[in-house]
């Protein structure tokens, strides 16, 4: 899987997907937090299959 997320959008979807799931542990506590997982896993992998469908590419060209 070649990486399509730049350094920004990685860091974007990792601090995103973590306070999603920090929502399950304090807040409202609802298990809807449990879908930081999607993009807490691409920001750490580099690679979002949703951007190989829509043609996008954050990450420069190597």
């Amino acid at each position: 899987m070649p990486r399509n997320e730049g350094s920004l959008d990685r860091l974007l979807r990792v601090i995103v997907g973590l306070v999603l799931i920090a929502l399950v542990f304090v807040g409202p506590q609802t298990p809807w937090g449990w879908i930081g997982i999607v993009p807490l896993l691409t920001g750490i992998v580099g690679f979002c299959p949703a951007y190989t469908f829509l043609g996008i590419r954050t990450c420069p060209k190597p």
